[in-house]
Parts: structure tokens; sequence; C-alpha cells
């Protein structure tokens, strides 16, 4: 595991773990060592390739519900929201797009969204791209942290 990193000092490489072990110490350990990625083996052929993807373009994911576990399970380590002010950024959002990132806090997929709010998959991505560029996130992952933080989203909300 430790050897993603060390690695790393030559070439940056990424990392998709695939496993059957649904475990928050493995997700964590695989985290911390480097992987970008974590789907479990059940997961459809078609999210595997669009995991694969994702990874690939150097963004980070997780199964949807494993991120909705560890978040659960953490978030009361998560600092207090403030109520008094808004969340940095958040005021940047459209409506739209605070909606969008409320959908990838619980952990859903850009075709589920998409779905959800009946619009296209390219539109779904395009709202995401644009959340992440406001709020100066990385990825999908921070971005789900940064809702948690800022109390867009709460431990068991569905």
């Amino acid at each position: 595991r430790r050897i993603i990193r060390e690695g790393a000092a030559s070439h940056d490489p990424k990392v998709l773990i695939l496993t059957t072990f649904d475990l928050d110490e493995y997700v964590i350990e695989a985290v911390r060592a480097g992987a970008s990625g974590f789907l479990l083996k059940d997961s459809p052929p078609e999210d595997l390739v669009t995991a694969i993807r994702i990874v690939a373009e150097g963004d980070a994911i997780v199964a949807p519900s494993v991120t909705r576990r560890l978040l659960d399970k953490f978030a009361s380590r998560l600092p207090a929201v403030r109520d008094a002010a808004p969340p940095p950024g958040l005021d940047t959002l459209t409506q739209r797009e605070r909606e969008v990132l409320a959908h990838v806090a619980r952990g859903q997929s850009n075709a589920e969204i998409a779905a959800e709010l009946v619009v296209s998959e390219t539109t779904v991505k395009t709202h995401v791209g644009n959340v992440l560029a406001k709020l100066g996130l990385r990825d999908r992952v921070q971005a789900v942290v940064y809702a948690y933080e800022t109390g867009l989203s709460r431990p068991g909300q569905s």
C-alpha cells in the first residue's frame, strides 16, 4: 500500500482499488497510501469504466455506498456549522449548482443525478466542473467534504 506514494517521486501513478472487501479501514488506508479511487467488485461494469476514466483524468472516486457510510460515520468529527455567516464560496454557486453539489454529497453518480434532475449527464458534468472551479476544489471527494463541513449536507439526509 505504501508503495503507491513512495513510487510517486519518479512518476504520478493513478491507482484505482477494486476489492471485495467493503471495510472502512481498507478505504481509509488506500486513500492514505495515495489511491485515487476505491470501488467494490460488485460495481456494474459501466461504473468501473467510468471510474477508470475519472481516475485517469486526475480526479478521485469512491464507491457511493462507501462514501455515504464514511461521511455518516465521520460527520460528528467535522467542525460545527456556523449559522451566522454563509459558507465561503457557497454564494458563488447557482441554485442548480447547489442542488448538484447536494446530490454529489449523497454519493450519487452523474447518471443518477441526471435522472433525478431530468437533465443530461453532460449538463451534470458541467455543473460539477463549475462547482469545483468556483469553490477551488480538486475533485468530487473534496466537494463532498465541503458539503458536509458547510452544512449543505448532513448525515442521514437522502
